[in-house]
């Protein structure tokens, strides 16, 4: 992106929305900020920031409802939640209403920003622990018949076996540092077999090789 993303930050608690702008100093522009769902609600329709930071659990309806007005007005805004809590039905029900990503509370401020700039490119950003919630939501959204056996599926064919592993980590949602620690490969290799199997796959995002991944049942 040639500018910085405009990011409007949710949480009811002031000290906490204060610590975010200051830690994010340059990295992006913040727009604005709200402390309750009804605040939130108004200011995020008048001034259209590109993502929001939302927080999860807050009076009157929380997250959600902050999400899911929003999306009937703006829905081009994206939401990244950003919370203390890890709870499962906490993840599935953000991912459920629309969030494009979820991250905790402990996340660092390099990370963070990294992860606001990737979801207002389009991207699919969440917590490597919290993967396997966010895959149940994908395969939740959309029900079907699992099959007794999964039939040979062709497209993985065109995979190496080390693309196969960098995918389905990638799928997992695991950051390209996390990947190259679990792999023993270099961080370069990582975005190098990244890059060959979004190519391959004829994917256009980590977010889309989740939900490949999930419809066909490989993470």
């Amino acid at each position: 992106m040639t500018s910085r993303p405009r990011v409007f930050l949710v949480d009811d608690h002031g000290m906490f929305r204060a610590g975010v702008r200051s830690e994010l100093g340059e990295a992006v522009e913040v727009v604005g900020e709200a402390g309750t769902v009804a605040e939130a609600i108004a200011r995020i329709t008048e001034i259209r920031p590109e993502v929001v930071l939302l927080d999860v659990h807050m009076p009157d309806g929380g997250g959600v409802a902050v999400l899911t007005a929003i999306r009937q007005i703006i829905p081009s805004v994206k939401f990244l939640a950003l919370s203390v809590s890890d709870a499962a039905e906490d993840v599935i029900g953000l991912i459920r209403a629309g969030a494009r990503g979820y991250v905790t509370k402990t996340i660092s401020t390099s990370e963070l920003a990294a992860a606001i700039v990737r979801i207002a490119e389009g991207d699919a950003v969440f917590s490597p622990r919290l993967a396997g919630f966010v895959l149940d939501a994908f395969s939740g959204a959309a029900p079907a018949p699992v099959p007794t056996q999964a039939p040979h599926d062709p497209e993985l064919d065109v995979l190496t076996s080390r693309e196969r592993e960098v995918m389905r980590l990638l799928a997992r949602g695991y950051a390209y540092k996390e990947i190259a620690a679990e792999l023993f490969i270099s961080i370069k290799t990582v975005e190098s077999h990244a890059s060959a199997v979004l190519r391959k796959l004829q994917l256009s995002s980590r977010y889309e090789l989740s939900r490949w991944a999930v419809d066909r049942r490989i993470v």
